[in-house]
């Protein structure tokens, strides 16, 4: 459904350049784009929806090609932008009819009052848009960018300065719309418990290129059965050093005041952890064992990048 070939974008600095990138995307599968900021997560979204031409390379998205055929792209393509798009003064039925008329679609009344039902709106529809919540104008952006069914759905940073409720209810229209329509998906988010929960796969990009690339499940599993985190005091960088000598440590981060220790065996491995940190003079102020999270993959695939 999208491919990507050496697709590259630079500008006159180096923040958010994209660097000859290539993946392929399935048809009906939830893709997530995640890296730090400035590693080109929105460029190559704009890139693929045709807001910004690319340097080098080239794409094709549901059989269009990027560079020749933009237009057919944009027929078939759905983007929810980070700041969205609703006129404050405009209801949320007004700017769903609308959004219909511009795609020409024939009965955009029907259309809209559809929308509204699928994206929980209808005690909303009659309200200027000004006047939701953020997480209410982010359900209005969805439906916006859904209302001519697009094959292909780009998301950026939709749950962006949502709080947690209102994360979670996003989470759920996301999941239905995979259900009820089997679009293609792209998300970048710089929540990585929310690509966790909701991508088949994800591509981490750091410096514009992908670092990693494979499901949630099996880049963690890359990093060890177990992880292992200290708070050292005030000298994590020396815990660090100390433990990555241990047999049996397979990866070790320190970073914001903890020390975080991938391992095949927790249990096998936190006596001579403690035992060695003593040694070395330095205290454990805290412990606990757990698995892998996405963000012990993205720390360990984009910080030692980063640092070189």
């Amino acid at each position: 459904m999208i491919e990507a070939v050496g697709l590259a974008k630079t500008f006159g600095t180096e923040v958010h350049a994209v660097r000859g990138v290539s993946f392929r995307v399935a048809a009906g599968e939830v893709v997530g784009l995640l890296g730090p900021n400035g590693a080109g997560k929105t460029t190559t979204m704009r890139m693929l929806s045709t807001l910004e031409r690319p340097t080098g390379g080239t794409a094709t998205v549901a059989g269009h090609d990027l560079l020749r055929d933009a237009r057919g792209v944009r027929k078939v393509i759905g983007l929810v932008a980070q700041a969205g798009g609703t006129r404050p003064i405009a209801t949320a039925r007004d700017e769903l009819v609308l959004q219909a008329r511009l795609h020409r679609l024939p009965a955009p009344e029907t259309r809209a009052r559809e929308m509204i039902d699928a994206f929980d709106l209808a005690g909303l529809a009659d309200r200027p848009s000004a006047t939701l919540s953020g997480g209410q104008r982010r359900r209005l952006d969805l439906a916006i960018g859904l209302v001519h069914r697009p094959s292909v759905v780009f998301l950026d940073e939709p749950t962006a300065a949502l709080d947690p409720p209102s994360r979670l209810e996003l989470w759920a229209h996301l999941r239905q719309l995979r259900e009820r329509t089997g679009a293609t998906v792209m998300i970048s988010t710089h929540h990585l418990d929310e690509a966790d929960s909701l991508c088949d796969r994800v591509l981490i990009l750091d410096h514009g290129r992908i670092v990693a690339e494979d499901s949630p499940a099996a880049l963690k599993r890359e990093l060890g059965a177990d992880v292992i985190t200290l708070d050292p005091g005030p000298d994590p960088e020396r815990a660090r050093d100390v433990v990555a000598a241990l047999p049996g440590v397979q990866r070790v981060h320190a970073a914001a005041g903890e020390v975080r220790i991938g391992c095949a065996n927790a249990e096998e491995l936190l006596a001579p952890t403690v035992l060695a940190l003593h040694r070395a003079g330095v205290e454990v102020r805290g412990l606990s064992v757990g698995r892998p999270s996405l963000d012990d993959v993205f720390l360990a695939r984009t910080v030692p990048a980063r640092a070189r």
